[in-house]
């Protein structure tokens, strides 16, 4: 498999169970709520924009996915920022492009949507994750996240 060989769209409600066995695959656990509970705000509400993205190999295969949201400002006029929540390669695609592939068609479609920043979190100690978003020109914020354990 080539990049060129890759196809990016839209993400699509009945990639629930393609976008599932990926996570799965990746965390050896499913996540189940979390996906329809994602989806459903993607696919059933009317204040969210089709912002998410997957990748298709030549068969048409799900390999990879990418999601996010845009931030509403007031009165639904958007802000200039945008948020990268979840992302996920097939193991067996991995190492092959299709993470960059996402990751850069997801940042030209929120910037023709008019997004100027893109926000995500990664563990500190999530070390291949981190150096994956730093080769794909995130760089750490200037705000500082802060959290109090209770």
């Amino acid at each position: 498999m080539t990049k060129s060989n890759i196809t990016i769209r839209l993400m699509e409600a009945d990639d629930l169970d393609a976008v599932l066995a990926i996570d799965e695959k990746i965390l050896g656990s499913s996540r189940r709520g979390y996906y329809e509970m994602k989806f459903e705000r993607l696919f059933r509400s009317d204040e969210y924009l089709p912002t998410s993205l997957v990748a298709e190999d030549a068969d048409g295969q799900l390999i990879g996915f990418v999601m996010g949201q845009l931030y509403l400002g007031e009165f639904g006029i958007f802000q200039e920022e945008a948020s990268l929540d979840t992302i996920g390669v097939d193991p067996d695609s991995q190492h092959r492009g299709v993470g960059e592939r996402l990751v850069s068609e997801f940042m030209d479609h929120l910037k023709e949507l008019g997004v100027q920043k893109v926000n995500t979190l990664v563990d500190m100690s999530s070390g291949k994750l981190l150096r994956f978003f730093e080769a794909n020109q995130f760089v750490p914020s200037r705000t500082v996240y802060l959290e109090r354990r209770l």
